[in-house]
């Protein structure tokens, strides 16, 4: 994009979304002098209790969306399964990024994988179910395998492990078959994920990227990698990020998940088209942060530095910690965490703790890997997490 208008501080950046995410949006935004307008139809989402306006109404309300496109200049989203329709409907009037074009490729498992590839990067070795037919010609090399739901899957949500093609059968009935993409699992050595900025002048930032351990699916872990010590597969990450940015025409923050393999191979797992879990480590870590960047997009600002500050590692907080081995309710010990000097607490406002609900996030900063290894056993005790390196 060329001859890009600034949309300066004191005016209005829309967000379609009101979780945990678009909360920390509206932090960044708000410090930088802006005001923002979100639309989610939750009366009680968290960042609507911290937006400037909270237009409460679903995501393809016409009015709401009309209302929103006539208050903010320029509009982001929070989450890939916002209606592509609305963010379109959107950009008729206002600056949308990413664009409603961007956030349908990722939508869909198999227009993803097909659009990572064509883009030069390998992906895991897979093929498309339409049908139980499909399932029955699968090559036998992709079991065992995972098989995922097309759309609207995340944090393990709309997966299942099958050993056999049996097993797939069976999960692909229960998913009520529609389509999906099955995959073969691999020899997995790490999980890395790589948060890239891109302006609408084209330019990017690439943070460091980050090692990601999961439980039952959802991000338990991130430790940003020593930027000193970077490998040739970080460097690599970095590299197939920057194209799958630019191929896919994308304005914004974008995430892109990674598996290495026991070989060092590398294979590119999915694109969030957001600020990502892994990337919060940035608000403390970085010169910049993911959300900064986000804000930094839409109003057509210079990106910030993505620089590191300090070594860090996040510790995803999920409602299982607010009860006790019997069920019963439980405050974790915040106190005995804050007392720790380099940990950062955000909780994210929800009314309510349940298990496996994102309740907030804790970031550790320390100088060098030694005192971050120490620091993360001391908060992993005092939170009760079950952790190890």
């Amino acid at each position: 994009m060329s001859n890009v208008e600034t949309i300066l501080p004191g005016q209005w950046l829309g967000m379609v979304g009101g979780g945990q995410l678009a909360r920390m949006f509206c932090y960044a935004a708000q410090r930088m002098g802006y005001k923002v307008a979100i639309l989610d139809p939750d009366h009680f989402s968290p960042a609507g209790a911290v937006a400037d306006k909270h237009i409460c109404a679903a995501y393809d309300d016409t009015a709401a969306l009309q209302q929103l496109a006539e208050l903010c200049p320029a509009i982001t989203t929070e989450f890939e399964n916002v209606p592509a329709q609305s963010l379109n409907r959107l950009a008729e009037h206002s600056r949308v990024t990413p664009s409603g074009e961007a956030v349908s490729v990722v939508q869909d498992r198999i227009r993803e994988k097909q659009f990572i590839s064509k883009a030069g990067v390998p992906v895991v070795p897979h093929c498309v179910v339409h049908s139980m037919e499909d399932l029955l010609k699968a090559d036998a090399a992709l079991f065992p395998g995972i098989l995922k739901a097309a759309r609207f899957g995340y944090d393990g949500k709309g997966q299942a492990r099958v050993q056999t093609k049996e097993q797939a059968l069976e999960a692909f009935a229960n998913f009520g078959q529609v389509a999906c993409v099955l995959e073969s699992l691999q020899p997995l050595e790490d999980e890395i994920s790589v948060i890239v900025a891109r302006s609408l002048d084209g330019k990017t930032a690439i943070y460091t990227p980050s090692h990601n351990q999961h439980r039952d699916g959802i991000l338990a872990v991130s430790t940003a990698a020593n930027p000193c010590r970077l490998t040739p597969y970080h460097e690599q990450a970095k590299t197939a990020a920057i194209a799958i940015a630019e191929s896919l025409n994308y304005y914004g923050v974008l995430c892109v998940e990674f598996f290495v393999l026991a070989d060092g191979t590398l294979l590119a797992n999915e694109i969030a088209p957001r600020p990502h879990n892994s990337g919060h480590f940035t608000i403390e870590a970085c010169l910049s942060s993911q959300f900064e960047q986000q804000v930094r997009v839409m109003a057509g600002l210079p990106l910030g530095s993505p620089q590191d500050l300090q070594l860090s590692k996040m510790f995803n907080l999920l409602g299982d910690l607010w009860f006790d081995e019997q069920g019963h309710h439980q405050e974790p010990n915040w106190s005995a965490l804050l007392a720790l000097p380099g940990v950062y607490l955000h909780l994210y406002g929800k009314n309510e703790a349940r298990k496996g609900r994102k309740m907030g996030h804790v970031t550790l900063l320390a100088p060098n890997a030694k005192q971050l290894q120490a620091k993360a056993l001391q908060v992993a005790e005092i939170l009760g997490f079950d952790w190890y390196e």
